[in-house]
Order: structure tokens, then C-alpha cells, then sequence
């Protein structure tokens, strides 16, 4: 199976996490990445990679990335592994993927995952499983939030084995990063309403005071030492950015309202 199987990343300054990830790819024949624009150490990295063919385009949304990578890149496998540039494929897993029947009646296989803070594996995670493997025309890519949701056409299998995700970008990349997810994903909360994950996004500080919390007792991280606290950090302050963007535009009203009142006066 390992012969019919096309891993797909897309990647933005990824020096930290490429080489790693893709030293666990060396059984692919063909590897696609498509860069939006790295100005790190990220497209040197991949020249030591004679497997990987790369393509750029200026990012616009994860969903419009995706479909450029999955559907205007010559694919020429009937499966494609969807992964990011932080996800680092087991040993198990990949042993695994070469079971697999390609003509199986399956459209898509999904995986659970594996955290890790700089190769200390976390006890647990917020981290879902998702679906990874895809059945080349058997899906259909969109944006949701700061992310993509990905539409199966077909059954649906859960893998054994995990994949690790561990993210070795510093800190201040990651709160750009967050910055920019979280206007997505306040965009995304605006239209789509119900659920108490939003009851409490739309209700400043309640998510990060909640999820900072959860993570460390809830989920048990403070079990993990630094680490964990780590990682419990990082989720408190992604809710916390999409808190002040919240507050920020209710203010915002309410300056404005007042302006309007003062003008009537």
C-alpha cells in the first residue's frame, strides 16, 4: 500500500519542524509541499529531500490551500496522506499503512494523535482525532474557522496506530500565527451558532479561564511538569486572543453608540 500513497503538507517557515517530519516520510516516492511564501531556513531544508516536489502559492485560506495542493499538483497515487509540518509518522503507523488493502471499501482512514512539547509526550491533549488517509476523489476540502474540515464521500476507518504531533516553533511564532487564526476563527463563531465551546467564546474571560483549567486537571497535564503547563499555556492564550477580539469589537460598538448619541444631542 506504502506504493500508493502521496503524503501532502503545506508548510510556512517550518525550519524547525521539516527536516524531522519529513526523515519519517523516506518510503514515499513522492512527496507534495506547498510553501505560502517561507523566508526561514524551510526551502534549504527540503533540497536534502530528493523525494519532494514543491510548489508556491500566496496562502489565502487553508481550504483554498488545500484544494490547490490535493487537486493541481499531479498526484498520481489513489491516496493521499494529509499531514502538517509538525506531525512526525510513527514507526507503528507506518507499518501499518503498508497493510492496508488499496481497494479496500474505505474512502478515508483517520488517526489519533499523539502530543508532544519539544519530544516530552503529553499524558493528553485537546488534540482530535481526524481523518488523514483519503481516497483520491472521494472528498472535498472547505474552510471552517481558522482551519479546514475535510467531506468524506464513503466509509470512514480509525487506524491503530498514532501520529505525533510535536511543534518546535518558538513562542512568538506562535502567537503571530494565533493572531491571525483567531480573526478566522471570530468570523467563524459570528455565523454559526450553538454549542458550549462558543456559549463560552462569546463570553469573555469564561474559554481561556475554562480550557487553561481543563488542560491541567481536567485532562491531567500537571502530571507532565513543565510541559504541561506548557501546552495548558498555549490553549489559554489562543482563547484569550479570541476573547480580546471579542471585547474589542463590543467596545468598539459601544464607542460608537455613544458617539451616535452625542451627535443626536
Amino acid at each position: 500500500m506504502l506504493d500508493q500513497i502521496t503524503p501532502v503538507l503545506l508548510i510556512y517557515n517550518e525550519e524547525q519542524n521539516i527536516s524531522r517530519t519529513l526523515s519519517h516520510l523516506a518510503w514515499a516516492k513522492d512527496i507534495v509541499v506547498v510553501d505560502s511564501g517561507s523566508t526561514d531556513g524551510t526551502l534549504p531544508a527540503l533540497t536534502h529531500f530528493p523525494n519532494v516536489r514543491v510548489f508556491s502559492r500566496r496562502f489565502d485560506s487553508h481550504g483554498q490551500q488545500w484544494r490547490y495542493a490535493t487537486e493541481e499538483t499531479n498526484i498520481r497515487t489513489n491516496w493521499l496522506l494529509r499531514l502538517d509540518a509538525d506531525y512526525q509518522v510513527s514507526d507503528a503507523l507506518i507499518a501499518e499503512l503498508s497493510q492496508l488493502v488499496p481497494n479496500a471499501a474505505v474512502s478515508a482512514y483517520r488517526v489519533r494523535f499523539d502530543y508532544a512539547v519539544f519530544s516530552r509526550k503529553l499524558r493528553s491533549s485537546l488534540y482530535p482525532p481526524k481523518p488523514i488517509l483519503f481516497r483520491k476523489g472521494c472528498f472535498s476540502v472547505w474552510d471552517k474557522g481558522h482551519t479546514e474540515a475535510w467531506d468524506v464521500k464513503g466509509p470512514i476507518d480509525t487506524l491503530s496506530a498514532t501520529i505525533v504531533h510535536d511543534d518546535w516553533k518558538p513562542v512568538s511564532q506562535f502567537l503571530m500565527g494565533e493572531a491571525q487564526y483567531m480573526q478566522c476563527e471570530r468570523d467563524w463563531i459570528r455565523v454559526h451558532k450553538g454549542g458550549w465551546v462558543r456559549w463560552l467564546r462569546v463570553r469573555p474571560p469564561w474559554m481561556p479561564i475554562a480550557v487553561f483549567l481543563y488542560c491541567l486537571f481536567g485532562k491531567g497535564l500537571i502530571l507532565n511538569g513543565r510541559a504541561g503547563i506548557f501546552y495548558a499555556l498555549q490553549r489559554m492564550v489562543a482563547d484569550a486572543v479570541l476573547s480580546l477580539m471579542v471585547l474589542e469589537e463590543r467596545l468598539r460598538d459601544d464607542a460608537d453608540a455613544g458617539g451616535q448619541v452625542a451627535k443626536d444631542i
